[in-house]
């Protein structure tokens, strides 16, 4: 199986709401899909979300990226030498996470195709069902309190609450929040990078008095602070996930070893893709620290690629991959069930993506 071009292209989905967080406000994913095709006619999937207050990545960048230095480095190679096609790809540019994440993606589909299995079977296949969160947008307490509540009524029994923007109305967010679900649903939340640490310690520290009863704040503080946020993990009891402190192997160790945070958030357009996600699992399965797939705002087929990881690992504890719930329509043919907050899958080869609908090509 030979790869022998690629077709890159746009798709733009509608949210069902606006996603507000401290970073930003988005109401539609508007993200780059990667056509892999090769001489056997089989065709590999990614995708690309251009998440530029968190990766970097803008669409163009995306787009330029592939079409000048991946693409070439890959063309005409075949999907049986899988691991001289990933030195290929992350050695052909610097960063550009999110790009080399849909190739990856697009390869590890095709590789799937190849041997004819699923790829979460080929990656572990420790299960085939898991349950995700939803998240909550930040909003006035009594739109985030309607939001929860009707996300409970659709059988959601975890909630991943946005925060961040003004720690004292977070308190009353929270305490809102909580007084509404009661005590039996579980409560995330993310400040994304919101907080100085010392505003962070006292804000959780009033969440934890008021008797809140927090699963794990996400990302307390700025990405670079990894002392502040360990300074966070030693003075609160809520335990603490890094997120986008976390892209690389590297970043993964340097928490890991300082015990900067308790948790770490495995998402793939940070890592670049399945490969170096791998590694990230490996070093979290050495130090004994549960993880959490995440996604950016991503459609179906990137979505669905974490899924199978998340599938296929068990170090992976926390799921938070309602991207695809959160849009009005889902573009995608094939692959992933998302059911509310359940999702499965079907033994196809590959992720099972057999078409994309509405992608505008380049």
């Amino acid at each position: 199986m030979k790869i022998t071009h690629i077709k890159l292209g746009k798709i733009s989905v509608p949210l069902k709401t606006p996603f507000k967080t401290a970073l930003r406000s988005v109401e539609s994913i508007e993200d780059i899909i990667v056509e892999i095709h090769t001489d056997t006619g089989n065709i590999g999937y990614g995708e690309a979300p251009p998440t530029g207050v968190i990766t970097g990545d803008t669409s163009l960048s995306i787009i330029g990226a592939i079409k000048t230095h991946i693409a070439p480095s890959i063309i005409g190679h075949n999907i049986e030498n899988f691991e001289e096609l990933m030195l290929k790809l992350h050695s052909s540019i610097v960063g550009n996470t999110s790009a080399k994440a849909a190739v990856d993606i697009a390869l590890y589909d095709l590789y799937g195709q190849l041997y004819k299995a699923p790829v979460y079977k080929l990656l572990g296949g420790y299960r085939k069902n898991i349950t995700t969160d939803i998240t909550i947008s930040v909003n006035d307490p009594d739109e985030m309190v309607a939001d929860s509540i009707d996300a409970i009524k659709l059988g959601y029994e975890t909630l991943k609450v946005k925060v961040g923007k003004d720690s004292k109305m977070d308190i009353k967010r929270l305490s809102a929040i909580r007084s509404a679900v009661g005590n039996n649903i579980n409560i995330r939340i993310d400040a994304n990078q919101g907080w100085k640490p010392k505003e962070a310690i006292r804000t959780l520290k009033q969440m934890e008095d008021l008797g809140l009863n927090l699963e794990l704040v996400e990302q307390p503080v700025a990405a670079y602070d990894i002392e502040g946020m360990k300074l966070v993990t030693d003075n609160v009891n809520t335990p603490v996930l890094a997120d986008e402190s976390v892209f690389s192997e590297r970043d993964a160790l340097k928490i890991l070893r300082e015990k900067a945070a308790d948790l770490i958030n495995i998402k793939l357009m940070k890592t670049g893709g399945i490969n170096k996600a791998l590694k990230i699992i490996s070093l979290a399965e050495i130090y004994d620290v549960e993880c959490m797939i995440g996604c950016m705002l991503e459609a179906k087929v990137s979505v669905n690629a974490a899924v199978h990881l998340a599938m296929a690992k068990k170090i992976i504890t926390k799921i938070d991959l309602d991207g695809p719930i959160l849009c009005k329509s889902d573009p995608v043919i094939g692959g992933a069930i998302f059911d509310n907050s359940n999702i499965s899958v079907e033994d196809q080869p590959g992720f099972g993506v057999q078409k994309v609908e509405g992608i505008k090509y380049i």
